[in-house]
């Protein structure tokens, strides 16, 4: 088995804009340590986060053995998915395959579903019968969906009212019903409460049906019923749909009784006690929890979320199972594609780290979120995040939001930056 040089290490963690400056130093005895016992690795989830981590492994460690189970044989994201809601992208933008992470990584992916862990006997068996050994596990579900929270809301009713909270066919879903809505018709938004996937991702999404009823449908309305008191970048959205769209976007939160708690299919109506509203396009988006599988393997705990060493993202309930992305607990950080990608590179290293008996680099973990106001018209957020006693917490002084007042110029320079930064991180994770 080829021995790891820590000098490797360091060199592709400082590569991936991961390392710090004492890693290095902190590393230097390391040279004399017992060759790891075992460097398999399986992953669960092709996402943004799996992805990650299975690319970054091998570019850290060649010679572990990655294996990587995703049933999609390509994947289409979720950031981005908003735009195409405006007619902005096409599906081929934001579908992306797996082939440089298996010919150019020697990534082995499995397009297979993962249907049970043995934290124990350390084995994942999957939906044909084959069982995988490993000697770490990542898992990187994603979200899935608390159906029940509303009345009148289940799985089944998401093909009418889609969520389209998953990018794929429920989008195009969405987007079909947006086109052939009525002129001067409703389009109900029913946001969901925290935590959830992607915080601005509900207020970028009225922001480009906005973007589309302007062109083609510039007398109908959208109406957002929030459980929430406020949301990410609300000073910001608020000043780009006054400035943008005049009257055409009302938000009501929960202060305003705007906690839908009962759905009628039938009359397409939403009960609260905001009001009772009724609408053509009725786009619901529920309450979230981790994804299936961290529940078969045990791993959240009642919040429905899976606690995480803040360094390492090693479960704090299994030893050598990791969880990175939307379904871990990452103290201030939010569920967002770019956070799953940072806490993918991070998870990598914590890795091949422990494979190769090298102590774990210190490092900080970042996000960026940029949203579409309109087609030419960008805002963003940025935070960076180091553990402060034991929970990742926000660096002040680092990152920030765009500027309240800012010229058009400025807000066109944001949204050529949120094309750049989609076309970056994707090229990064799966075509590089």
């Amino acid at each position: 088995m080829q021995k790891l040089q820590r000098r490797t290490l360091v060199k592709a963690l400082a590569a991936a804009g991961i390392a710090s400056s004492t890693f290095g130093l902190q590393a230097c005895s390391s040279n004399d340590k017992s060759q790891a016992n075992g460097k398999r690795v399986v992953i669960i989830g092709g996402g943004f986060g799996g992805s990650t981590v299975a690319k970054y492994i091998k570019r850290f460690d060649s010679s572990t053995q990655v294996t990587m189970i995703e049933p999609k044989k390509t994947y289409m994201t979720c950031p981005g998915s908003n735009w195409y809601l405006a007619g902005l992208v096409d599906v081929d933008y934001l579908t992306h395959d797996y082939e440089t992470l298996k010919t150019k990584h020697g990534v082995n992916v499995l397009h297979q579903m993962a249907t049970g862990v043995d934290a124990v006997a350390k084995t994942v068996t999957l939906d044909n019968g084959e069982v995988l050994e490993y000697d770490r596990l990542v898992v990187s579900p994603g979200i899935d969906f608390i159906y029940d929270a509303i009345e009148g809301y289940s799985e089944e009713v998401a093909e009418i009212f889609p969520h389209a909270w998953k990018a794929g066919p429920q989008t195009e879903l969405l987007a079909k019903q947006i086109q052939e809505m009525p002129q001067g018709g409703r389009f109900l938004m029913v946001a969901p409460p925290n935590p959830y996937r992607c915080s601005p991702g509900p207020y970028e999404r009225v922001s480009m049906i906005a973007e589309y009823f302007k062109k083609h449908n510039p007398t109908a309305t959208i109406m957002v019923l929030d459980p929430k008191t406020k949301f990410s970048k609300q000073a910001l959205f608020g000043e780009g749909w006054r400035d943008v769209y005049g009257q055409m976007i009302e938000w009501y939160g929960s202060q305003d009784g705007a906690t839908v708690t009962k759905i009628d299919v039938a009359s397409k109506t939403v009960y609260s006690d905001f009001d009772e509203v009724s609408a053509d396009v009725i786009n619901v988006i529920p309450a979230q929890k981790a994804g299936k599988i961290a529940f078969t393997a045990g791993l959240t705990d009642d919040s429905g979320w899976c606690p995480v060493d803040q360094d390492t993202f090693e479960s704090k309930i299994h030893k050598d199972v990791f969880v990175v992305g939307d379904a871990c607990i990452a103290g201030a950080m939010p569920k967002s594609g770019h956070s799953a990608s940072s806490q993918g590179k991070m998870c990598a290293a914590a890795i091949v780290s422990s494979l190769n008996n090298l102590p774990m680099p210190p490092t900080r973990n970042v996000n960026t979120c940029y949203s579409l106001v309109a087609e030419d018209y960008g805002i963003s957020v940025v935070g960076v995040y180091e553990n402060k006693d034991g929970r990742l917490s926000g660096i002040p002084g680092a990152g920030g939001v765009s500027k309240a007042g800012a010229s058009l110029q400025e807000r066109k320079m944001e949204a050529d930056y949120a094309r750049s930064w989609y076309q970056s991180i994707t090229k990064d994770i799966w075509h590089s």
